[in-house]
């Protein structure tokens, strides 16, 4: 899972955090900062992308939304219908699981072929199944959850990346490269990409610059751009 840097709060002309009074109006800001990619499964989308909240704005018991979550910046990413909607309104205790706008999630989970995901053994593994679990990426062709085509969608960018590594191969021109990151950009999936081409240094560094939002000080660019735990993170 791509980890991604928010930032901080957008603020108007006169230097002020914008109080957004319906946390829709932050879609389009969120979409400048991270892109139009659901921030959990990946997924590129020109609609369909909603600001999705990490701590639900009305969690189970509660009579209303609580305004401190429906409206904080720092608790927006951005989400697909399928990621939203398993994850719902389930409430969450922060450091049970990871979350890619603070941990390297990327270091915790394994993208393989056939579109799998699953969490790597590490002292942070629990978290990482958490996770997976919140939104429903383990779902795949031999659960009950078949008809969650997510799984497809990662299979298909898996064989996509594959091919465009295989053409590098034979042709490592920069217009290539070029073409393939731009690829991914359009497709999404960055996690496979970066999977695909991780003996590939030059291409990872391509992939980690171009998409938006995504966090450099998760990669050592000083040894071939391995991931590594991130500041003030659980990995």
């Amino acid at each position: 899972m791509r980890p991604v840097v928010r930032g901080p709060c957008p603020q108007d002309d006169a230097g002020q955090d914008i109080i957004f009074k319906a946390y829709t109006n932050a879609r389009s800001e969120m979409i400048k900062r991270l892109g139009e990619y659901c921030s959990y499964c990946e997924m590129h989308l020109d609609a369909s992308l909603a600001i999705e909240h990490i701590q639900p704005k009305q969690p189970p018991g509660a009579a209303s939304a609580i305004t401190q979550r429906e409206l904080c910046w720092d608790n927006f990413l951005l989400a697909c219908t399928n990621c939203n909607s398993t994850k719902g309104n389930t409430e969450v205790t922060l450091d049970d699981s990871l979350w890619p706008d603070r941990d390297n999630t990327f270091l915790a989970l394994t993208y393989s072929e056939g579109g799998r995901v699953t969490s790597k053994p590490s002292p942070v593994k629990a978290q990482a199944d958490k996770l997976i679990s919140l939104v429903g990426l383990q779902k795949s062709p031999d659960t009950a959850d078949a008809s969650d085509r997510r799984w497809l969608n990662r299979k298909e960018a898996w064989d996509m990346a594959t091919r465009a590594r295989e053409r590098l191969a034979r042709n490592r021109q920069h217009d290539m490269k070029e073409q393939i990151v731009d690829t991914a950009c359009a497709n999404g999936y960055w996690s496979i990409w970066m999977t695909v081409f991780k003996n590939d240094p030059d291409m990872l560094a391509r992939l980690i610059a171009k998409m938006p939002g995504t966090s450099q000080e998760c990669f050592d660019a000083a040894n071939n751009y391995a991931p590594r735990q991130r500041l003030g993170g659980l990995c």
